[in-house]
């Protein structure tokens, strides 16, 4: 099953980017072993819109033109469920498991995700409910695949 992380904004030369090339290194060996890879990180940038609502439509519109057919997409957002990495690695697998070509995350940018690719999101979920900028939650969903592969492959990683 492939990996898309869509995001509304560009991760700048620095230690988030690097954190999040290494965990996608990562992944390429640990996911194809149990079905689950390549991962492809698609940046959209930020809407120039005035308003917060039409920035967050033109976003989603815009991210939503990158899903891939057939894909499932999650949503990242404060509001959403937290799951434990072992939750969030069985979810993974029933997928894979179920078939499903693709498993899109969605990060919105500074203003949120728009209610429309919410409600498109057939997982909601959050890394807690504070509010964090996009480039740690991107290298936080990157470990969390990575991990997810390293629980569904046995691997020592994750001792928890």
């Amino acid at each position: 099953m492939r990996v898309q992380v869509l995001c509304v904004g560009r991760l700048k030369a620095g230690p988030e980017r690097q954190l999040v090339a290494r965990y996608a290194e990562r992944l390429g060996p640990a996911g194809r072993a149990i079905g689950l890879g390549p991962i492809d990180i698609r940046e959209i940038a930020e809407s120039s819109a005035r308003r917060a609502d039409d920035r967050k439509s033109d976003e989603a519109l815009r991210l939503a033109a990158l899903l891939p057919e057939g894909a499932v997409l999650w949503a990242l957002d404060e509001k959403g469920a937290n799951l434990t990495s072992e939750d969030f690695a069985r979810d993974v697998a029933r997928l894979r498991d179920e078939g499903t070509p693709s498993l899109a995350f969605a990060i919105g940018g500074a203003d949120g995700l728009d209610e429309s690719l919410r409600q498109r999101a057939r997982r909601i979920i959050a890394f807690g409910a504070m509010t964090l900028p996009h480039q740690l939650i991107r290298v936080l969903l990157l470990e969390q695949i990575y991990r997810a592969a390293t629980i569904l492959s046995g691997h020592p990683y994750h001792r928890g």
